[in-house]
């Protein structure tokens, strides 16, 4: 696996790549790599003949107050993961070369109208940071396929509207959300919990697969159902941002008649923002 920081090498990395008749997949991370950003490589690995992965801590996605300065950087350990998982070209560029004019004043991105619900709303300009650095990178790596989690199921339905929006060629896969052994998605911000903490994160999964099983036995509530939760959450002593059953592809609030559904949560533990999801489609089983 080579490592390239600037965008003429990557590009000409790719480009040989492609003269060889390879396809090309891209799997955009921020680093600090866990099981299941190395699942969405092995993935690609198993789809293309190339794999990129991209590792950025990009500002344009970070509001004020949150954790830019403090997002761990571990470019070594992950080389190693990428590495392990089939990665055949890492691309690493600081943030002067991704923005080398500044980002005051940048050409950005805006993100579908499906941005400015849950995290959105709470979050704002955070997904306008993402549609923006992922279309960058799309254009750079010019990818097949590009393959992202669905832990993050909002960025994932954001992306793919500015795919279809914008008529970009590539394919798009959402890979399972890869847990620990008690159920808690794995992320990288996981790292910040205390031990008391992170023996605690496992009830948002929990929670979330006890509103499936009563939306799957006939609950249609849905407000309700959330409020009951949410409140069991913060009795627990977690900090709900949000808690809610949403239309699997709108993200608009369900109506009693929607089939295709997705729980969203956002819950602080101490200063750590954690989300999580669960996908039910009421006409297949749970």
């Amino acid at each position: 696996m080579n490592t390239v920081k600037t965008v003429r090498e990557l590009r000409a990395a790719v480009a040989r790549a492609r003269s060889e008749g390879k396809q090309i997949g891209l799997v955009p991370t921020m680093g600090n790599l866990h099981s299941g950003h190395a699942a969405l490589v092995t993935k690609a690995a198993q789809q293309v003949d190339f794999v990129v992965a991209s590792i950025f801590v990009n500002p344009l996605q970070f509001g004020a107050n949150e954790d830019l300065d403090t997002y761990p950087r571990t470019l070594a350990a992950d080389q190693e993961k990428l590495l392990q998982a089939g990665c055949n070209l890492l691309f690493a560029p600081t943030v002067e070369e991704m923005y080398p004019h500044g980002m005051q004043g940048l050409t950005r991105v805006t993100a579908a109208a499906l941005s400015n619900e849950l995290c959105g709303s709470r979050r704002p300009g955070h997904f306008d940071g993402v549609t923006t650095v992922v279309s960058k990178l799309f254009n750079m790596v010019q990818p097949d396929l590009a393959i992202f989690g669905q832990k993050d199921y909002q960025q994932l339905a954001v992306i793919r509207a500015m795919v279809h929006d914008l008529n970009m060629p590539i394919q798009l896969i959402g890979e399972p959300t890869v847990r620990a052994e008690d159920g808690l998605a794995l992320s990288s911000r996981n790292g910040y919990l205390s031990e008391e903490q992170r023996a605690l994160a496992p009830a948002l999964y929990r929670h979330l697969r006890e509103m499936a099983t009563a939306i799957q036995n006939g609950e249609r509530d849905y407000l309700a159902l959330s409020s009951q939760h949410a409140a069991q959450l913060e009795a627990l002593g977690l900090r709900v941002d949000y808690l809610e059953v949403r239309h699997a592809s709108t993200l608009l609030p369900a109506d009693v008649s929607d089939r295709d559904l997705v729980i969203l949560v956002a819950a602080f533990l101490g200063t750590t923002r954690l989300i999580d999801n669960v996908h039910l489609n009421l006409d297949n089983a749970l």
